[in-house]
C-alpha cells in the first residue's frame, strides 16, 4: 500500500507543485526518499534562498509520519542547528500524525514555518529566543547562514 500511495503523492507534487518547491526522488527507484528545493517565501528573512530538504518516508507511511530534515544549514528556531537538520512540525510527531494528512500538506507547512517561525515550539530555544526579543540580530544571523550556506 505505501508504494502506491507514494507514488500517487508524488505524482501530484511533481504535476502540481507546492509553490516554491521542486521535487524530486533523491535515488532511482526508492521512493521512500525524496529530495526537495524550497525557495525561501518572498516576505521573509529567507527570501532569495533555495533549501535543500530531505523528505523519508517509512516504510509504514501513511500510517507513521515522515521525516523532514534541512540538508543545507539554516538559522531558524524550529530546525536543529547540525548536521541533522530535524524540522519540529507538530504534524510529524507520531501521536499527531494521520493517514489522510499528506507530503503536500507537510511541504505547505514547512514552506509556511520559513514565513513565519513557530518560537513557541522551537528546537533552538537560543534561535528562538533571539526572535522575539531581538529579530534585528536574528535576521542578520540568518542572512548571514544564506550566504555561507545556500550557494
Amino acid at each position: 500500500m505505501a508504494n502506491k500511495r507514494i507514488v500517487t503523492e508524488l505524482g501530484q507534487v511533481s504535476n502540481n507543485p507546492v509553490p516554491g518547491t521542486s521535487v524530486q526522488l533523491a535515488e532511482e527507484g526508492n521512493v521512500f526518499l525524496w529530495d526537495v528545493v524550497m525557495q525561501g517565501p518572498e516576505d521573509s528573512v529567507y527570501a532569495n534562498a533555495n533549501f535543500k530538504i530531505e523528505v523519508s518516508l517509512p516504510k509504514e507511511y501513511p500510517f507513521k509520519p515522515p521525516t523532514v530534515s534541512f540538508k543545507t544549514k539554516i538559522y531558524h528556531p524550529n530546525v536543529t542547528n547540525d548536521d541533522k537538520g530535524s524540522m519540529c512540525l507538530g504534524m510529524l510527531r507520531s501521536d499527531q500524525w494521520k493517514p489522510p494528512n499528506k507530503i503536500r500538506d507537510v511541504l505547505i507547512l514547512v514552506r509556511q514555518i520559513l514565513a513565519a517561525p513557530q518560537p513557541d515550539d522551537a528546537v533552538e530555544s537560543r534561535i528562538a529566543d533571539e526572535y522575539k526579543n531581538n529579530r534585528e540580530t536574528f535576521d542578520k544571523n540568518a542572512k548571514e547562514f544564506i550566504a555561507k550556506y545556500c550557494k
